[in-house]
């Protein structure tokens, strides 16, 4: 049995080879000037490559969006730099997204850029989370230049990420 989001990309896979299966012959089949069939061509194909990107983010690959204001902390894997290769390195996170007390979504893979003081952060957590401390995250814009926002990436650089211990629930009396 395929995945379901597996088979949500073969059947858009499918779906754009039949729309360039009808492109095509719509322009062996009409005489439009030569331009509009590369326009349609051109138009067609990034298209395709629009989706497949989009999608990429629902396939699995960890997300690059901003982590959400709470979560429950899951695991993390740590990407080492190598500044010999050019390589950044990465930190992944695998969180559970909470609002209002309670899980709303499936939980979702983050990708944030390596930053040794957030992994010792995350070192301790999964520590923690070993030893049977769930651990909640939480993210808070950090304090920096003032000015517009909205010219600023989205991305989860300028948030700080902090960990604590889950509270344990209490049962109610006899």
């Amino acid at each position: 049995m395929i995945p379901a989001v597996s088979s949500q990309l073969l059947i858009l896979g499918v779906l754009y080879a039949l729309l360039a299966f009808l492109l095509l012959v719509l322009c062996l089949a009409t005489r439009w000037p030569v331009w509009v069939k590369l326009a349609g061509i051109a138009l067609v194909s990034g298209f395709y490559v629009l989706a497949q990107q989009t999608f990429t983010g629902v396939s699995g690959w960890p997300s690059v969006d901003r982590l959400p204001p709470k979560f429950v902390f899951l695991s993390a894997v740590f990407d080492e730099p190598v500044p010999a290769r050019g390589h950044d390195g990465a930190i992944f996170l695998w969180v559970h997204p909470v609002e209002g007390g309670k899980l709303v979504e499936m939980p979702r893979a983050y990708r944030l850029a390596y930053q040794k003081d957030l992994r010792g952060i995350l070192e301790d957590g999964l520590k923690k989370a070993r030893d049977g401390n769930a651990q909640m995250g939480t993210t808070t814009p950090r304090r920096g230049p003032s000015g517009s926002t909205w010219l600023r990436p989205a991305g989860n650089q300028d948030l700080e990420i902090r960990l604590s211990d889950v509270p344990r629930a209490q049962l109610p009396e006899k």
